[in-house]
């Protein structure tokens, strides 16, 4: 019997995320599975034949840098729509100033930050339940119904557990501020720090559907303005290597989502010609 470990607490820093991206591609790969069952919750389990492996009770926490051109490379659609996407914070980061001596880090009091962390970091070791004050409790149900609604695109399904990230950002910053409840301001802090959050994704995924036949036809519908594309148009965009079956079906999609219209030219003096347009 192999009796593990009592602590299963792991903080996994990946400085190329990209990579991890790539991997996750290849055929057979179940590190996706194994990361969205960390975020569920504490039970991992890999199973094969010859050594199957389990983790219970295990917290673990990822932090990874990416490029936005490879972010968008590398992040396919399967991993966006199989919710792996959503179980991140993707947080815009850049420089703040130019440090050419590095800041003089040494030189910063940095005691009392030290402290404060050290003391916030022995309460959250307790095992306590962290709830919330029924002011808080208030808040939150105003801010539930708008932070459930469903979003389209590469954009929504990155974005899609916004009310389950903003309650655990919350819990967060009430363990900072040794707390064992949600305070309005803690839920406050949340709801900034997931704001940005989907501000980052915006800005990162843009307008993308996350269905890359329906991204090009957006983006030449949108280049056509108002003379429209006719479906032998829509077709040239893809020199004829696309079938009619799966245009048919991005533009379908276009349609439901509101990013394009269809309309029907009847003045051609045989069967009415499909036109459309970018919304």
């Amino acid at each position: 019997m192999d009796e593990g470990i009592s602590d299963k607490r792991l903080l996994a820093y990946e400085a190329e995320l990209a990579g991890l991206l790539n991997v996750m591609s290849r055929d057979g790969n179940n590190l996706s599975p194994v990361i969205r069952q960390a975020w569920d919750g504490g039970r991992l389990r890999t199973l094969t034949k010859n050594n199957p492996t389990k983790a219970t009770d295990a917290h673990i926490s990822i932090i990874g840098h990416v490029t936005r051109t490879e972010l968008l490379r590398y992040l396919t659609e399967t991993e966006a729509g199989n919710g792996f996407a959503n179980r991140f914070l993707w947080l815009l980061v850049k420089r703040s100033k130019l440090l050419p001596r590095g800041g003089e880090w040494h030189r910063v009091d940095k005691a009392p930050l030290v402290s404060r962390l050290l003391s916030a970091l022995e309460f959250g070791s307790k095992p306590v339940e962290i709830t919330m004050t029924d002011i808080a409790w208030i808040d939150w149900e105003e801010v539930y119904g708008p932070l459930s609604e469903s979003k389209v695109g590469m954009f929504g399904a990155v974005t899609g557990r916004s009310e389950a990230q903003t309650r655990r950002l919350a819990a967060l910053y009430a363990v900072l501020d040794e707390s064992d409840q949600i305070e309005p301001q803690h839920l406050e802090a949340a709801l900034a720090l997931w704001q940005y959050a989907e501000d980052s994704a915006r800005y990162t995924f843009g307008d993308s559907t996350g269905d890359p036949v329906a991204d090009t036809i957006h983006a030449a519908l949108k280049g056509a303005d108002t003379d429209g594309m006719s479906r032998t148009d829509i077709s040239n965009l893809f020199k004829r290597h696309m079938s009619a079956e799966r245009i048919g079906q991005a533009l379908v999609f276009l349609l439901e989502i509101g990013r394009a219209e269809r309309k029907q030219n009847k003045d051609t003096g045989g069967r009415p010609s499909e036109w459309w347009f970018a919304r």
